[in-house]
């Protein structure tokens, strides 16, 4: 009867054992996925583009800026940053960090950055650069099997 109790309580703490490894094992594979998603956008934007960038945000998404509200991610490329990035000779993210807490089916990124955006040329071939501490806070559900960005806001100031 004692190895019976032994053997029944080694199973259980196997099981326990492999159901909590499996549990973390998926946590950091959520968490990658979401920091893989504001990666890959930040991306887009170092390169002056939005292409690939549409199907990171859901369709109703919703996007504010600077105490702006934007509308969805769509009408934001539309009406601002699609335009905006037209006008940049460059725009480069620096001393760049990024948390990430995954609550399924919800995570919730903070990034935090220097970005420094260098305008292209005016008519007299001048430039100017504009150098600001950022931070963006956004909102992820998982749809569908994908993680997508539901909410994000972004806000700067002037660097010191």
């Amino acid at each position: 009867m004692k190895t019976i109790k032994t053997i029944a309580l080694v199973t259980i703490l196997i099981a326990t054992f492999s159901l909590s490894n499996a549990q973390e094992t998926k946590a950091k594979t959520d968490t990658e996925a979401v920091i893989a998603v504001m990666k890959t956008y930040k991306d887009a934007i170092q390169n002056l583009t939005t292409e690939g960038t549409f199907n990171l945000f859901a369709e109703d998404s919703e996007v504010f800026e600077s105490g702006g509200v934007e509308g969805t991610y769509a009408h934001y490329i539309e009406h601002h940053l699609g335009p905006e990035l037209g006008e940049f000779k460059s725009f480069t993210f620096s001393d760049y960090e990024i948390d990430a807490k995954v609550d399924a089916p919800y995570a919730f990124t903070t990034e935090t950055y220097i970005y420094t955006i260098v305008l292209n040329p005016n008519e007299k071939g001048e430039t100017r650069t504009i150098r600001k501490k950022g931070v963006a806070t956004s909102i992820l559900k998982k749809m569908g099997g994908e993680w997508k960005i539901i909410k994000t806001h972004t806000s700067s100031r002037n660097t010191k």
